[in-house]
């Protein structure tokens, strides 16, 4: 069986780029196809692969801008010879052209959230130039119709949580099995905690990291920030002396950031979070805004995986890490990462193989969860 993986874009190793690594090594013959490539900025893993950039490649370093010419870009590449399909969606990758006999699986990390769920504060409350609010409108109308018409190019949707699945029928009308990502939770230790919390995020404005941020430059307690991305700037003259900035680490830094914090922080709603699993796994707690997938990752009882709070108010997530701070005698390392194993990537690609590698006529493959 010849295989191609179809990712948005590879230019940074976050929670999409992992399921690539997970999807890889399930298919270890599969040729990647994406928008974007920088080799330098992904894994070894990724990079040992064939991996085929669109035309659009020379210009990634403005990938940003360039969202109206991705359907021409994806619909670009020659699938021609290929039995299976895999497409890894939470920017545009579900709309390649597969071959009719080809089978389509799109693993949906979240409909375009720019154009869905998100696209009424993208327009009005993180574009801050006229122009560019005038112009969204077109051109986000031609790309909804176009994201809905490819979703009838897919054979079956998998989702990486319920609140996915649900977002995959509200907008596309298709029903999608829900599989979580992988984590590779047996690589997380605890340690005794030091006095931070901590922070492991793009920074973009729906990760709504400015609301971290200014909680922690007026309590007093340390914070620790790994990632980058367009809003450090912004994040950088909110932030007080209490608040530290890491920047792009080693996957041996982050295990250890997570393994000596006190808690760690999640301030915007996430459509599954691999993150907070990863804290789990180190046997830390999550203090986090009480909607998405975060609700089916981290546990709010038996045992106690941390705190939620139920608007993205500032106030309210400083009355939560209080809360927390009560409760903190309660939290056992241990339980929480045995909760953590559920989500390995063992389970990912046991469940993911019964997805493209289709059980014999009569047979059950595994038990499918929806998300509705």
């Amino acid at each position: 069986m010849r295989a191609a993986i179809i990712h948005y874009w590879l230019l940074n190793m976050r929670g999409g780029e992992k399921v690539v690594e997970a999807l890889l090594r399930l298919l270890p013959e599969a040729d990647v196809f994406t928008l974007f490539y920088d080799p330098e900025r992904v894994s070894a893993a990724i990079r040992a692969r064939p991996v085929k950039g669109s035309f659009l490649n020379p210009l990634r370093r403005s990938y940003r801008s360039l969202l109206p010419l991705m359907p021409m870009a994806l619909e670009s590449f020659d699938l021609r010879g290929y039995d299976l399909i895999v497409s890894s969606e939470s920017g545009p990758a579900k709309g390649v052209l597969a071959p009719s006999r080809a089978r389509h699986v799109c693993y949906c990390h979240t409909p375009m959230r720019y154009l869905w769920d998100l696209y009424p504060a993208y327009r009005n409350e993180f574009t801050e130039s006229a122009w560019k609010r005038v112009l969204m409108a077109p051109v986000a109308n031609y790309l909804r119709l176009w994201d809905y018409s490819t979703a009838a190019r897919v054979d079956e949707f998998v989702a990486n949580s319920a609140n996915v699945a649900r977002r995959i029928w509200k907008t596309y009308r298709r029903e999608a099995r829900v599989i979580y990502p992988p984590v590779a939770v047996e690589t997380f230790y605890w340690k005794e905690p030091e006095d931070y919390y901590l922070i492991v995020s793009e920074l973009v404005a729906y990760k709504r990291i400015d609301a971290a941020v200014r909680v922690f430059s007026k309590n007093g307690r340390r914070l620790r920030i790994v990632g980058d991305g367009p809003e450090y700037g912004t994040l950088r003259r909110l932030a007080g002396g209490r608040v530290e900035f890491c920047g792009r680490v080693s996957d041996e830094e982050l295990r250890e950031l997570y393994a000596r914090a006190r808690a760690f922080i999640m301030p915007g709603e996430e459509d599954f979070g691999m993150t907070p699993v990863e804290a789990l796994a180190s046997g830390k707690a999550v203090i986090a805004l009480g909607r998405g997938g975060v609700l089916e990752s981290v546990p709010a009882a038996d045992p106690m995986g941390g705190v939620f709070y139920d608007h993205g108010e500032d106030e309210r997530l400083a009355r939560a890490v209080e809360e927390f701070e009560r409760l903190e005698p309660r939290i056992l390392p241990g339980e929480l990462q045995a909760w953590a194993r559920q989500f390995s990537e063992e389970r990912f690609a046991r469940e993911m193989r019964a997805v493209i590698e289709p059980a014999p006529a009569g047979e059950s493959a595994i038990p499918s969860r929806r998300g509705f």
